[in-house]
């Protein structure tokens, strides 16, 4: 599967899953280093990532069991820091 730009930066991807979890499941295996970059060590989402399912944020401590629609949009977003 090749990644379609979608505009400034952002790629868009057609990832099935019927939950937030099995969508990023599959994200992971198209890419597997995106894993680390997105999840910690213990599978949560890292500090500095949020994730929104159609334009709603989804808490950092979910489980990632969200249902979907079939239609649903899920963006991976790295938050800035700096100082």
């Amino acid at each position: 599967m090749s990644p379609a730009p979608a505009g400034d930066g952002e790629v868009a991807l057609q990832v099935p899953g019927d939950s937030v979890g099995a969508v990023l499941d599959g994200l992971f295996r198209i890419h597997p280093g995106l894993r680390g970059y997105v999840l910690d060590e213990r599978g949560a989402l890292r500090r500095h990532v949020a994730l929104f399912v159609d334009g709603d944020a989804l808490q950092p401590k979910s489980n990632f069991a969200l249902a979907l629609r079939a239609d649903a949009e899920i963006y991976v977003m790295q938050a800035l820091s700096g100082g």
